[in-house]
């Protein structure tokens, strides 16, 4: 079994050509990994040991038989409201669990690519909450300190990452999930452009706003995942093309949007407030110009997302009948989040509708000052105690900087952004209109270069 080297998806390449590993070693060492890291709470459902080498065996076969494998030996990990062909799919709801006829549209792309899924990860269930605290098969926790959450709602993949336990993640992002735990791991999390990536074959939290995400160690390798898993899919009637003309770049002399100094919000964290100010300066250095923006609609837009009628679509996307049924087997916190969808109507609907327009023509204005967005990715981060304690305050304090981006159309990017005395990570967040995501990861490559 060869020596693990970095999991980047270069360092696979490069090791795979020069023969200096194969498949069937990196599933070994992964393996290996797991094991050592014991029971993580990762984990809802992996692929059997015999799977795993079986797979890796018929790559190579492929491979050898000059098979266009562009992600050939790469193993990723799946969050578990994402369907993979064969194998349980739970949401992290033992009773919604059910076996997938077919993989996930996007899933079954990186596996044709040659990339090697190694199980399916846990989540706050039902793709609700950005803590990852919500889910009975335990909470996974931040790398850098097991008392601090990972993150939700993707929990398992941000860490699974974050751990080197694959090269890369694919999560979901409805309200931040596919940006608060790469924050909370030290990680890239890239929240595509709505649509950009096929959601056929996911348990939606709201189909009408939700997109796979991608967890990396990089942006290269995040580049990289996004151009196979893209496309339109006639099975996704919310897929999207990328239109002609879209910029690859941010201009030179870019400006980045902040928020006033009164509209920021660390909640008490000094660190985070300080690392936020060097991230800005960070940005400077590499050509841009700050801009003060007014962050009031965005956060008006935020509210809606909770304490509108989107609720109600949280309902919609795990049945009416299910959750009449099975409401008890729930977590208490989803459960109580869901019900409260039954409190709006159709009336409210339209009107949370009108809303939403209204708050669409006032930031629209914004994107004529800026060209992109910077902000904190969470204000601050909390213990599992404390969010035990405190569990929708303290969630809803995450989502400060997160909740409208979806609303709003927004892509998103994450990108670590140094460490508080305490260890703990910080990052920050790019934001931009939508099919702006090749523009970001083509700044966010940039980032990672700079010195800091």
């Amino acid at each position: 079994m060869a020596v693990l080297s970095p999991f980047s998806i270069e360092a696979l390449r490069s090791d795979y050509e020069s023969k200096k590993r194969s498949p069937v070693d990196v599933v070994e060492s992964i393996l290996l990994r797991i094991e050592q890291r014991g029971d993580d709470a990762v984990w809802i459902h992996r692929l059997t040991r015999e799977q795993l080498l079986d797979h890796a065996r018929q790559l190579e076969e492929w491979n050898a038989a000059g098979k266009d494998l562009p992600l050939y030996g790469i193993p990723f990990a799946i969050k578990d409201n994402i369907d993979l062909e064969g194998h349980p799919t739970t949401a992290a709801c033992p009773a919604y669990r059910y076996t997938a006829k077919q993989s996930a549209t996007a899933v079954r792309k990186l596996v044709e690519a040659g990339a090697i899924p190694i199980g399916k990860t846990n989540l706050d269930q039902f793709a609700t909450g950005l803590v990852g605290t919500r889910s009975p098969y335990g909470a996974p926790r931040c790398i850098f300190d097991d008392q601090y959450i990972s993150g939700g709602s993707s929990s398992g993949s941000g860490v699974a990452v974050g751990a080197g336990l694959v090269s890369f993640a694919l999560g979901t992002d409805t309200a931040g999930s596919g940006r608060v735990p790469a924050a909370f791991n030290n990680i890239v999390g890239l929240k595509p452009t709505r649509g950009r990536i096929s959601a056929a074959g996911v348990v939606p939290a709201c189909r009408s706003l939700d997109c796979i995400s991608i967890f990396a160690g990089n942006c290269v390798d995040a580049r990289a995942v996004l151009k196979i898993a893209q496309g339109v899919d006639p099975a996704d009637a919310w897929s999207r093309a990328v239109p002609a003309g879209c910029a690859l770049s941010l201009p030179l002399d870019f400006r980045f949007g902040v928020p006033k100094p009164g509209q920021l919000e660390f909640f008490g964290d000094a660190a985070a407030a300080d690392l936020y100010a060097k991230a800005l300066l960070r940005l400077e250095k590499l050509g841009g110009q700050r801009v003060e923006i007014d962050f009031t609609p965005f956060r008006e837009t935020a509210l809606l997302l909770y304490a509108g009628p989107w609720v109600a679509e949280r309902l919609a996307a795990i049945g009416v009948s299910f959750f009449d049924a099975q409401a008890l087997a729930m977590d208490p916190i989803v459960r109580q989040i869901v019900a409260g969808a039954k409190k709006f109507n159709a009336v409210d609907a339209f009107n949370g509708l009108y809303r939403l327009q209204e708050l669409r023509a006032r930031t629209l204005p914004v994107w004529q000052t800026i060209d992109v967005m910077a902000l904190p990715t969470t204000g601050t981060i909390y213990t599992v105690e404390a969010v035990r304690k405190d569990p929708v305050t303290l969630n809803s304090n995450l989502g400060y900087y997160t909740n409208f981006m979806n609303l709003l159309d927004l892509a998103g990017l994450a990108l670590p952004a140094g460490f508080r005395p305490n260890g703990l990570p910080f990052g920050v967040t790019l934001a931009s209109p939508a099919f702006s995501d090749e523009a970001l990861l083509a700044f966010g490559e940039k980032w990672e270069a700079v010195d800091h």
